[in-house]
């Protein structure tokens, strides 16, 4: 039975584990959240790893980063924070890679002919030369544009994990993130991050914030304005407010925007309000004291609706 390091029962320590997948015993197509089981070089016994992960595949060799944990029921785990994958170093670590079922196209048989044919250089192969796998005895073209297509998008899995972790996203969101956008993450991510907050629930405005950070987004940046507003307004939303005043949600913006390198500007905050609601993008009305009253647009719609509905039913009455 494998034994935990020492420090399992304190504070988790981070560690960095090397491996290859030998199997899964569970994942979730929605969250990624998978229970896997790892061969460590040098190891007798399997590893249960446990974390979000993009698709991972019996096979894949996997460089892993997290902490150790004692399951009541499962004993030892290694809880994933963040992971990549490298290639396999062996001909049988490549023939397992191949042949695991994440290659469409290639099973073990296939797997097995190519790797003999081409040994240690496989991978580089079907990375720069695939047409070259015509050489091998059953692999007609149809096939080979299967194989690259496939190979195509576990390489773009690989990029956007790469990219994700690399700026400070957790796997978990990583995860999240690869299955909104697919290949275009990196380009959505880079383009603007607050479009997450948006698109994919559980990141909010303070999570979409701290991705932008990360990448270099600047502080002023218009983007980062708007995704303030909208979650100024969905705050005010949870605490039984359909509208902000202007004046209020000025206020809130500036100091949710505040950091140690830039102040907001009130002026900077009304200009992009404004801008906004010519955008249609805010509904700006008028309060009974001539103050300003802003509201997101479905929230408007929405009161709107429930108005008319309200005053038909008294109408209905009379």
């Amino acid at each position: 039975m494998q034994t935990l390091p020492n420090q399992v029962n304190a504070t988790p320590k981070s560690e960095t584990i090397t491996g290859v997948v030998e199997r899964l015993t569970f994942y979730s197509e929605e969250s990624g959240y998978t229970v896997a089981r790892l061969q460590r070089p040098g190891a007798r016994d399997l590893t249960t790893i446990v974390g979000n992960f993009a698709n991972i595949q019996p096979g894949q060799t996997l460089q892993l980063t997290g902490f150790w944990k004692d399951h009541p029921q499962y004993g030892a785990q290694f809880n994933v924070a963040s992971y990549k994958e490298t290639k396999p170093a062996t001909l049988t670590g490549i023939e397992k890679y191949l042949g695991s079922g994440l290659i469409k196209g290639v099973g073990p048989v296939t797997a097995r002919r190519i790797v003999a044919h081409f040994g240690l250089e496989t991978l580089d192969i079907i990375e720069n030369q695939i047409g070259r796998l015509s050489e091998v005895s059953g692999i007609a073209k149809k096939r080979i544009a299967m194989i690259q297509k496939t190979w195509e998008t576990q390489k773009a899995i690989k990029e956007v994990m790469v990219f994700l972790q690399s700026h400070g996203v957790s796997t978990t969101y990583a995860v999240k993130i690869f299955k909104q956008y697919g290949a275009s993450s990196i380009g959505t991510v880079t383009n603007n991050p607050y479009q997450l907050a948006t698109d994919i629930y559980g990141i909010g405005f303070i999570t979409a914030d701290k991705i932008a950070r990360n990448i270099g987004v600047p502080s002023n940046s218009e983007y980062r304005y708007k995704a303030g507003i909208i979650h100024v307004l969905s705050e005010g939303a949870e605490d039984g407010h359909c509208y902000l005043p202007q004046q209020e949600l000025v206020q809130k913006l500036v100091q949710l925007l505040k950091t140690e390198d830039h102040n907001s500007k009130e002026e900077s905050a009304e200009l992009i309000i404004r801008n906004m609601g010519l955008e249609d993008e805010l509904i700006r009305e008028s309060g009974a004291d001539n103050s300003l009253l802003c509201y997101k647009p479905t929230y408007f719609h929405t009161e709107q609706n429930l108005s008319k509905s309200q005053t038909f039913q008294k109408s209905q009455k009379l």
